[in-house]
């Protein structure tokens, strides 16, 4: 598998783009069609495809024959984004995680598992303690931590943790607070009187825990997953 790695002037968009043109073209050794390139970058539009294409040969990743059918080719500057990925990895989705003022959560949401329900990593992405760990993801729901980088819509990947003494002051976490019934992703800080729940959002508080109200992290964050943005046809 070639991965396109993020560079100057390429959107999400771009990258899937690219990926799947270096893909098609390894595969069946000639170019997609427009409406093919359109479906594997979820585009309804064939201008738009057109639209993505067009900047993609203005930063010379791809030249263009509009004579052909199928004129379309890579250039060599390709070469200098593509990262090979062979070690790929399966990762369970558990559940969703609440990224706002924390609301409550089925407790199921951190024990379900569905063979179905998973995201693919590259290992060689994570960093080397917990390439060979239990790792599982979490859909974030809300924008508390978009400072981090971390959208409504993403995924984390999360290592579990085996006690809070395993957590620094500063690790994104996913927490839960079972007298509240509640869980939520924040930068934890241990207090001297509790516990400090600190959003990425200049906007929202943080959660203040007593120390003497029961606190469980259930992991803390290794990867973001971006949820790709859609272009409107």
């Amino acid at each position: 598998m070639m991965m396109v790695r993020k560079s100057k002037g390429l959107s999400e968009r771009h990258i899937r783009v690219l990926e799947f043109l270096t893909k098609y073209q390894s595969e069946n050794g000639r170019p997609p069609s427009i409406r093919e390139i359109g479906d594997a970058a979820q585009i309804s539009s064939t201008s738009v495809v057109n639209y993505y294409l067009e900047q993609l040969e203005k930063m010379g990743y791809i030249e263009r024959d509009g004579r052909v059918s199928r004129g379309l080719r890579l250039t060599d500057k390709i070469g200098e984004v593509i990262q090979v990925v062979t070690d790929l990895m399966r990762v369970p989705v558990m559940g969703r995680i609440v990224a706002s003022a924390p609301m409550p959560v089925p407790a199921s949401d951190f024990n379900y598992y569905d063979v179905e329900t998973s995201v693919e990593i590259a290992t060689s992405l994570l960093p080397a303690p917990d390439k060979n760990k239990q790792l599982f993801a979490l859909e974030v729901d809300g924008d508390s931590m978009i400072d981090a980088m971390v959208n409504d819509g993403d995924y984390v990947i999360m290592k579990p943790v085996d006690s809070n003494a395993d957590v620094r002051n500063g690790e994104m976490v996913a927490v839960w607070l079972p007298n509240r019934d509640e869980t939520t992703l924040k930068y934890f800080y241990k207090e001297k009187d509790g516990y400090r729940l600190q959003p990425a959002n200049p906007t929202m508080q943080p959660i203040m825990i007593n120390k003497e109200e029961p606190l469980e992290i259930k992991g803390k964050v290794v990867m973001v997953i971006r949820r790709m943005e859609m272009v409107p046809a």
